[in-house]
């Protein structure tokens, strides 16, 4: 990392009248002379990441917003010159050399809530499973609880949901429940993904290049 700068990062270290302070998690000032030497090390090596995190973090701000304009700026060329658009409805796009060895994709995901419908569905497939002898159907009664339990009320496993929706059960109560949470899906917004991947050849497998650190 020695050839990539941090940001800059408060050294912690306050002078009153000659004499070196830290203010402790409680908000006192302590001497320095008095904060034990592991003590020290440990915040000096934290302000050190901190400071490389910052840094980076600026730089993929700043590259989501050139591939932003970069991007833009060639759609509005290829509309303006060939009268073309890239992409679908959604805005979903892939940008390709020449050689096919480089790729950018742009994904737009629909940001998606759920209206009161959703707890009107919840109720009537309470009732299938009331009514449902205990042995029947144990894949959808599954399916049923995963769906549901989650950690906050109201809330909803958005991936199970859907594949409850694709299921055909032959019961009027499951199909009005159904219709519900269709109901009840609601798309507030969107938000743009960007994949960038490059192969040696063109019959080699796309390698995805790292930004998110987790994934690093």
């Amino acid at each position: 990392m020695s050839d990539f700068t941090p940001a800059a990062v408060p050294s912690g270290i306050t002078e009153i009248n000659g004499k070196s302070y830290m203010q402790d998690a409680k908000g006192a000032l302590v001497p320095v002379e008095l904060i034990k030497p592991q003590h020290l090390l440990e915040d000096e090596t934290t302000r050190k990441v901190l400071g490389f995190a910052l840094a980076l973090s600026d730089q993929v701000t700043r590259f989501k917003e050139h591939t932003f304009e970069d991007l833009g700026a060639f759609d509005a060329i290829l509309d303006q010159q060939y009268g073309l658009t890239k992409g679908g409805k959604k805005g979903n796009r892939t940008y390709q050399t020449y050689d096919g060895l480089m790729k950018v994709e742009v994904r737009v995901a629909d940001l998606m809530d759920f209206g009161p419908e959703l707890q009107t569905g919840k109720v009537l497939l309470d009732e299938c499973l009331n009514d449902w002898s205990s042995d029947a159907r144990p894949e959808v009664r599954a399916l049923i609880t995963k769906t549901f339990n989650t950690d906050k009320e109201g809330q909803v496993n958005r991936a199970l949901l859907f594949v409850m929706l694709s299921l055909d059960v032959e019961d009027a109560r499951w199909n009005r429940a159904m219709d519900a949470f269709r109901e009840a899906i609601r798309i507030v917004g969107s938000k743009t993904y960007y994949r960038i991947q490059m192969r040696d050849a063109v019959d080699a497998e796309w390698k995805t290049v790292t930004i998110d650190l987790a994934k690093a």
